[in-house]
């Protein structure tokens, strides 16, 4: 199946290709590459600053493969030395609004997640495949995150929080 197509009940099914572009795009490193080039563009020391716990390796792969995928425009700029320059494409800037769901997604619904764990820890003997409790992403502050989207200049600005629903608009 190479497009995706309607499932009974009108619902769409992903195909290899969208799973493999959503792998790629929605990856260890390449989420916070995104987020990052969403503020604005940054060279590439730039990018391993701002996310401290990437290795170099890591974060070249990523910035490769988002470039592969249209995400991402690499710029030389033809000084002395020669510099490069990463930033979001057009296509890229097309995530924008879907990075910052997402990360808001995760901090409001946090608690809840944390909750399950506790809950699926408890009935199953404290046994998991991964860890228990709150820990933040690599490259992410363990800090009380804030649920944010970004005004039009690129800024982040916290949305409306109310009983744990996002209001955005």
């Amino acid at each position: 199946m190479d497009e995706t197509t309607t499932a009974e009940g009108g619902h769409s099914q992903i195909s290899r290709e969208h799973r493999e572009l959503l792998d790629q795009v929605l990856d260890k490193w390449s989420l916070l590459v995104l987020d990052k080039l969403c503020e604005r563009p940054r060279r590439f020391n730039e990018l391993r600053r701002a996310i401290p716990t990437v290795s170099q390796k890591s974060l070249t792969a990523s910035l490769r493969r988002l470039e592969r995928n249209g995400m991402v425009d690499r710029l030389v700029i033809t000084t002395r030395p020669v510099a490069v320059e990463y930033r979001i494409s057009a296509l890229g800037k097309t995530l924008q609004d879907l990075i910052d769901a997402l990360l808001t997604w995760a901090t409001v619904n946090m608690p809840e997640v944390e909750r399950a764990r506790e809950s699926f820890d408890t009935e199953h003997g404290g046994v998991t495949a991964a860890p228990t409790g709150h820990t933040a992403p690599a490259g992410v502050s363990d800090s009380a995150p804030v649920p944010y989207r970004r005004g039009t200049d690129g800024s982040r600005r916290p949305p409306a929080v109310d009983a744990g629903r996002v209001f955005t608009s």
